[in-house]
């Protein structure tokens, strides 16, 4: 399994960026934000892969990694509207997914610290692109309360899922979705 994920890692790096984000039909809002990371499939497999990872973690792992996803997500969001310029969000997205899902697939063990850090670097680009699809003249504080709400019961979704499955079965099923969401994103990656 390392092999394969490490083979659709290269080629996610490779692959042209999906351009799932190209600013247009942005709109504003809580319910455009909240819609947002729920509608674009980039979005919803690192989402839940944040809280699965989580959640195989445990301990203060469980609340800390997605809390630091969804305040870095925040910050991205903020530097869209503020007009900071980040260059290729759309290639870190799909590779965030390659990534976090490859993580869960591995079962990678890290201090609570580190697995924030890793999850807070992906975060950045994945708030930017919320951001950066908010319509002029409208509520900053609805749209970005809105993403990152849904962003938070994705992450509860897939944490809660994770402890299901893995209380009642093993953690094999858990690893075998982390698996096909890093296919998913190398085929985002490259367009498809």
């Amino acid at each position: 399994m390392l092999r394969i994920l490490t083979t659709a890692a290269a080629l996610s790096l490779v692959a042209a960026p999906a351009l799932a984000h190209t600013g247009a039909g942005a709109a504003g809002g809580l319910g455009a934000g909240f819609a947002h990371p729920m509608l674009g499939l980039d979005h919803l497999l690192a989402m839940v892969a944040v809280g699965a990872w989580a959640a195989l973690l445990g301990g203060r792992a469980l609340w800390l990694v997605p809390a630091a996803f969804v305040v870095t997500m925040l910050a991205g969001g903020a530097l869209a509207v503020s007009g900071v310029a980040l260059p290729m969000v759309e290639t870190a997205i799909a590779l965030s997914v390659v990534t976090l899902g490859a993580l869960v697939a591995l079962n990678v063990r890290v201090v609570a610290g580190l697995g924030m850090a890793i999850v807070a670097a992906f975060a950045v680009f994945h708030g930017y692109a919320h951001g950066s699809e908010m319509a002029a003249g409208t509520s900053v504080a609805g749209y970005a309360a809105g993403f990152a709400l849904a962003t938070a019961l994705l992450h509860a979704a897939g944490a809660v899922a994770t402890l299901a499955v893995t209380r009642f079965a093993s953690t094999r099923a858990v690893r075998w979705a982390g698996a096909a969401a890093a296919f998913a994103g190398v085929g985002i990656a490259a367009g498809l």
